[in-house]
């Protein structure tokens, strides 16, 4: 996820007008699948793990206003790897962070729209592919009100996180397709480019960012302005309002 604040349901849509030809190419094809992050693309944790990772980054002598923000999109124990702590078990750490989040889903509500989005999708042509580890994502998935899918790639499934494409193409390939076909939805840097590597064709959910992102992907700001149509060529998505471009 990108850093920023909670922003509810009911709160006015920011809409971005990035790239038209990003949107058309998205709206004049078919897709195998799609493939989405979970935290901040249909979910929204933001409070609930800034919560936690503050009093986290608060106990080891950390800036928490600086880095907080970075823990978005990523595993937990790639993000205290990267911070090379003296004497930190950095898996023992990641694990008592994701029983600290495990117990704390205060705030956790679905993307606007994202619940019927979800529900109308083929049950065999979606997946989540999320940098949350699988019990923490189960119980974020289950305070939003959304049913997990039958594929569903958490931290544990891969050796390298995202920004690495590993979570996607296996996602697509337990679903029998390549991650080339399929539409895939993220919200967050790390997250796009490991879309971008997995080569599939993504839409970036800016539904809880406080600042545009720049980006040459299509953007959305609401599952509700997307129209689903399925067929035997495959998956295909419309701009109900133009609210992505």
């Amino acid at each position: 996820m990108v850093a920023r604040p909670h922003v509810g349901r009911g709160a006015r849509r920011r809409r971005l007008v990035l790239s038209h030809v990003a949107a058309s190419q998205i709206e004049s094809r078919a897709f195998a699948a799609f493939l989405f992050d979970m935290d901040g693309t249909i979910l929204t944790s933001v409070a609930a793990a800034e919560r936690v990772w503050t009093r986290w980054a608060e106990r080891h002598g950390l800036d928490a206003a600086t880095f907080v923000p970075t823990i978005h999109g990523k595993r937990a124990v790639d993000t205290i790897g990267e911070l090379g702590l003296a004497g930190v078990d950095t898996v023992a750490e990641a694990a008592q962070l994701t029983r600290d989040e495990i117990a704390d889903v205060a705030g956790v509500e679905p993307i606007e729209g994202a619940v019927a989005f979800l529900s109308s999708l083929p049950a065999d042509r979606w997946a989540i592919v999320t940098s949350s580890p699988r019990e923490l994502a189960k119980v974020r998935l289950a305070a939003a009100g959304i049913v997990a899918p039958a594929v569903l790639v958490t931290a544990e499934d891969v050796v390298r996180g995202k920004p690495a494409p590993d979570g996607f193409r296996l996602a697509a390939e337990r679903l029998g397709f390549g991650a080339r076909d399929c539409l895939i939805f993220e919200d967050a840097p790390a997250g796009i480019k490991a879309a971008e590597a997995a080569g599939g064709t993504v839409m970036v959910v800016s539904a809880t960012h406080a600042h545009p992102l720049v980006t040459p992907h299509a953007t959305m700001a609401s599952y509700d302005d997307l129209k689903l149509s399925v067929g035997a060529a495959g998956l295909r998505v419309v701009d109900r309002s133009r609210a992505f471009s």
